[in-house]
């Protein structure tokens, strides 16, 4: 596989992880609402909880993403494997002669 195909595969898949990490996230804060806050809280309330959740839940899946992110930098050296999806102004890349 060369450079552009594994960037491509990559951005694919950390799209997937970050939209299921949002989603199960979004249902754990519901499951957890619905089975403990939802008696405790007022009924007032009950308006913020779904805005407020879904925000939360884009802030849990941004750090997991940055959490698992670091983790494959760690890993591995991502200019040997990947392509960079936006150059610099100016660039112009090397002729091969």
């Amino acid at each position: 596989m060369n450079k552009k195909l594994n960037t491509l595969l990559f951005v694919l898949g950390a799209t997937l992880l970050n939209i299921t990490v949002t989603i199960l996230s979004f249902l754990g804060l519901l499951i957890l609402y619905t089975s403990v806050l939802a008696g405790v809280l007022p009924e007032a309330l009950n308006a913020f909880v779904l805005p407020t959740f879904f925000i939360a839940a884009i802030v849990i899946s941004f750090l997991v993403y940055r959490f698992v992110l670091n983790k494959i930098m760690k890993k591995i050296k991502f200019e040997d494997y990947f392509d960079p999806i936006f150059r610099p102004r100016g660039y112009q890349p090397k002729r091969k002669d």
